[in-house]
């Protein structure tokens, strides 16, 4: 229980800290990256102005009101100019006719005037030496003119790899530091985990401890309690006078055997499942028939079911036809088990099945090997399986009680909580402990229980058991 809760808490920090470094590192990446296009934007529209201050305009034809771009003059140095910041320039007429460029292929890009940058892709043609997905660029385009007069576009080329290069190198350093700093929190976290985990451990360990010591010191007083009562009792056989008094006295001294009975198997149950819970028990398995300890079983249970006339049946489903292995067949019921407890968890279930079936009712004890091919999907044994089932026709199990079923202590009808005269007068009342010690005897052996139950019609418990343990 403790592993499980620590590789969970191990697993919460580990996820929460992935979490905020994933989102972390995003934040890095694209305020990286943004910073890099605005440091491309911001050179693209520097070298705008400096061409534009650069270029050189004349009157058309001696016109005061017109005038042109000297392309010639303008553009003579600015190819060397641009060359090692790997940017490039293009003119264009006011008409968008290319008129000058330092690339050796036309891009064939509609113009627009365009001063906050914009990224296109440019496709190869047929003779382009640009890759198949083409050439990325970031570009800025500057509309010309003088007052009214557009004298032409300027427009501005940076190779988009300035961003991706190191956009690609940044995300796998991110991702590297990211793996690595989950690894490290992992191990963290596994590490704290234990660490916060040791004192609830202790502190459950003592409190399993207490209530085993606790139980394990009641036992001997009230055999103390249950032997002198029997004594008490002996002692009266022989007693003639006084009759009533010693009928009274009697009386008293057997409703006190009744509580210490009640007592003792109360503080044995707890007993029992103390020990379940903190694994100290030694118990040595061996090979159990199971058909033969249902036997033994339902025979200790006709009393009962005879008196409250409700037919008691055992069914034991025979193997296959085509099972011919003498060996086989000889333990296809027998299991590897600890027999007084199985008894305790099949006594406990027909029993009880037997306690709420009224008068002329049925209890039906079922018993069949399961096969792999037979398995029910949700149990996961790599070994046959022996499934019994323990069906009544009694009153039922309303569904909100299912869940909480094989709690301690838990009743379905509070009504049938007993009473401080009802204890004094049955010496049959449970304890609530049944069904819990039942699924401790199950899980102990590796195995499930289930319930199904209809108000009104009945209920069915389905105890499934590997024939083998794993280690």
């Amino acid at each position: 229980m403790f592993q499980a809760t620590r590789r969970r808490l191990a697993l919460w920090y580990t996820a929460i800290t992935a979490v905020l470094l994933l989102l972390f590192a995003s934040g890095v990446y694209l305020y990286v990256r943004s910073t890099l296009i605005e440091r491309i934007d911001d050179t693209l529209n520097h070298v705008v102005e400096i061409v534009e201050r650069s270029l050189v305009i004349e009157p058309v034809n001696s016109d005061v009101d017109q005038f042109r771009i000297s392309v010639e003059a303008s553009f003579r140095n600015n190819a060397d100019t641009v060359e090692d910041d790997h940017i490039d320039l293009e003119w264009f007429s006011p008409t968008g006719e290319l008129l000058w460029s330092t690339l050796s292929e036309s891009l064939n890009i509609p113009i627009h005037a365009n001063r906050t940058g914009e990224t296109v892709r440019v496709i190869k043609g047929e003779k382009g030496t640009w890759g198949d997905s083409g050439l990325l660029l970031r570009q800025i385009t500057q509309r010309v003119e003088i007052g009214r007069q557009v004298l032409g576009y300027l427009r501005v080329s940076h190779p988009w790899f300035e961003v991706t290069k190191p956009s690609r190198q940044l995300i796998f350093d991110l991702a590297l530091g990211t793996f690595l700093m989950v690894l490290s929190v992992a191990a963290s976290g596994w590490f704290l985990s234990g660490k916060a985990m040791e004192p609830v451990g202790e502190s459950y360990q003592r409190l399993k401890q207490f209530t085993a010591d606790a139980s394990h010191e009641l036992r001997s007083p009230i055999t103390l309690i249950q032997t002198n009562v029997q004594v008490a009792l002996a002692d009266l056989e022989w007693r003639e006078a006084e009759a009533t008094t010693s009928s009274n006295y009697r009386q008293q001294l057997k409703v006190v055997e009744r509580l210490t009975q009640r007592l003792g198997k109360l503080v044995n149950d707890l007993l029992f499942l103390a020990r379940q819970d903190s694994g100290s028990s030694k118990d040595i398995f061996s090979p159990c028939p199971l058909d033969a300890l249902l036997m033994e079983v339902v025979e200790e249970q006709q009393l009962l079911a005879t008196e409250k006339k409700i037919i008691l049946n055992l069914e034991l489903i025979d193997p296959p036809a085509s099972e011919t292995s003498p060996e086989l067949l000889e333990n296809w019921f027998t299991l590897v088990g600890k027999w007084d407890q199985l008894v305790r968890l099949f006594t406990n279930l027909i029993s009880n099945a037997l306690q709420y079936t009224p008068s002329g009712g049925r209890v039906n004890v079922e018993l069949v090997r399961l096969e792999g091919s037979n398995r029910v999907s949700r149990i996961r044994y790599s070994t046959p399986l022996l499934q019994i089932k323990v069906s009544d026709t009694g009153i039922g199990i309303p569904a909100e009680a299912l869940p909480r079923l094989f709690d301690r202590f838990y009743r379905v009808d509070p009504a049938r909580t007993h009473t401080a005269e009802n204890t004094a007068t049955d010496s049959t009342t449970g304890s609530g402990l049944g069904l819990a010690i039942a699924q401790a005897i199950v899980e102990h052996h590796q195995g499930q229980i289930q319930v199904e139950s209809c108000v009104g019609k009945g209920t069915t418990f389905i105890v499934t058991l590997p024939i083998t343990l794993e280690p």
